[in-house]
């Protein structure tokens, strides 16, 4: 599953500082460009431990099942509404009565239509992320942020055969979740 990079929040003043730090840069010329490959690296960081870093609202949109069905993103912080999807896209917030909602202890959120009654779409709305902002995302997972997008900045303008640093995926590791298909 891949998290859109344009959900992302802003690139913090502090962040870039710690880039900089990180390639013993004084100067502010390329920070338009830093930010870019810290979004790209934040970008990786989600897609490779299947996760959000930074916590937002999020809505799904999903056919009707009579099963449980996954939410996409993790870690699910809460679930604030249910809505039923007509065919023209208009929503209707359905009465809690008529689905089930439940949150496993690793973050993946779970939805049940009990009784369907004629809709055949719904719009899940909710809450998922690591971390409220920047500054609370785990150490290793920030520090790995910076380290790629550094690497990034480094080799913007040529081919390096040996690829990112290996410690990168090192750091990131212990915060993946393998999803089996």
């Amino acid at each position: 599953m891949s998290f859109p990079p344009e959900n992302l929040p802003a690139v913090p003043v502090e962040l870039i500082q710690d880039m900089k730090s990180f390639l013993r840069i004084d100067h502010g010329e390329d920070d338009d460009a830093m930010k870019q490959f810290l979004r790209s690296a934040a970008h990786l960081c989600e897609n490779f431990i299947g996760q959000m870093l930074i916590t937002q609202s999020v809505c799904d949109r999903m056919p009707v099942g009579a099963e449980w069905q996954k939410l996409k993103r993790r870690p699910v912080q809460a679930i604030s509404l249910v809505e039923a999807v007509a065919p023209d896209g208009a929503t209707t917030a359905l009465p809690s009565s008529d689905y089930a909602i439940d949150i496993d202890g690793d973050g993946t959120g779970w939805v049940k239509v009990h009784a369907a009654r004629g809709i055949t779409r719904i719009a899940v709305t909710y809450h998922a992320g690591l971390a409220v902002d920047w500054a609370a995302v785990p150490t290793a997972l920030r520090q790995g942020v910076v380290r790629l997008a550094g690497y990034l900045y480094s080799h913007r303008d040529g081919m390096d055969a040996a690829g990112p640093p290996s410690a990168v995926t090192a750091l990131w590791r212990p915060h993946r979740r393998m999803r089996l298909a």
